[in-house]
């Protein structure tokens, strides 16, 4: 097996989500805490695995009132539930450029299984020596799959949060140099 290990560079990366909000725009956030590790085999990509950790606190639509609701019980519940996990299960290949990351998602201690779509965008050398990779991957969930149900009905019909969540996520990832023995 010729798998290497690799770490999700967070300061380069991004995990990002929209939801529908009073049914007209969407409203979109971010983790800005999480951490993750990478194997791949570029020879058999099935080998591959992908563990991802994400601190639930640190949840950031650009609202300060907004983000302690959505961590509080009516949301994420970030006392009882701290982390979001995801540990893929299977890896295939579509194609040279797409591949599909199937794996347990832990949110709001409720575990499914979801399968994510992903675009890698290659491979390169930084300046010190680092292999790093880029991948792109999109997601769709229902919250209520979640137990996250909290909602308000509006006047004019509909409600105010929408079940659908769009995750968008942008990693990249960076093998260290092996290191050179005298």
């Amino acid at each position: 097996m010729n798998t290497n290990n690799w770490t999700l560079d967070t300061a380069h990366s991004s995990i990002g989500f929209s939801v529908r909000h009073m049914v007209v725009a969407k409203v979109r956030g971010r983790f800005t805490q999480w951490t993750g590790t990478l194997q791949l085999d570029e020879a058999d990509v099935s080998r591959s695995r992908v563990e991802v950790e994400i601190d639930a606190s640190s949840i950031d639509t650009n609202n300060t009132q907004r983000d302690e609701h959505l961590r509080s019980s009516d949301f994420l519940d970030v006392q009882q539930f701290p982390t979001l996990r995801f540990v893929s299960k299977r890896v295939e290949a579509v194609d040279e450029e797409r591949l599909r990351v199937t794996g347990d998602l832990t949110l709001h201690g409720v575990q499914r299984e979801v399968t994510l779509d992903v675009e890698r965008g290659g491979n390169a050398r930084d300046p010190w020596g680092n292999q790093r990779a880029g991948f792109a991957a999109k997601l769709s969930l229902l919250r209520s799959d979640y137990g996250l149900t909290w909602n308000q009905a509006l006047e004019a019909g509909g409600f105010l949060v929408g079940d659908r969540i769009d995750i968008e996520l942008d990693v990249q990832a960076v093998q260290a140099a092996a290191r050179k023995t005298a």
